[in-house]
């Protein structure tokens, strides 16, 4: 059991973050009001949890304007899409192996 838990990726430790990469993964991109209102997070905690998967390299994101306005985008990269999944798979393998 030790073993399983280690496989897990402690960046994905936290619900949303969960959250923010479940989302990333089945959406190209995805838009921080967009994120915030699809996690039902505030501001601050979404950005703090953005920040700590950029840090990893698992979310890029991409600022431009619309208009006058600010809009900040995000997406997995091919880095986070693959720790993603590793991480899925960990947890199915402990699911299967509590179950035995």
């Amino acid at each position: 059991m030790k073993n399983l838990i280690d496989k897990l990726d402690k960046a994905f430790e936290n619900r949303v973050r969960l959250g923010i990469m479940s989302a990333l993964m089945v959406n190209e991109r995805l838009n921080f009001n967009t994120l915030k209102e699809l996690l039902k997070v505030t501001d601050g905690n979404l950005a703090s949890h953005l920040k700590a998967l950029e840090q990893v390299e698992y979310v890029a994101m991409q600022k431009e304007f619309i208009g006058r306005k600010p809009n900040t985008n995000y997406n997995a990269t091919g880095k986070g899409r693959e720790a993603f999944k590793r991480h899925l798979a960990a947890l199915e393998e402990l699911i299967k192996g509590s179950n035995s």
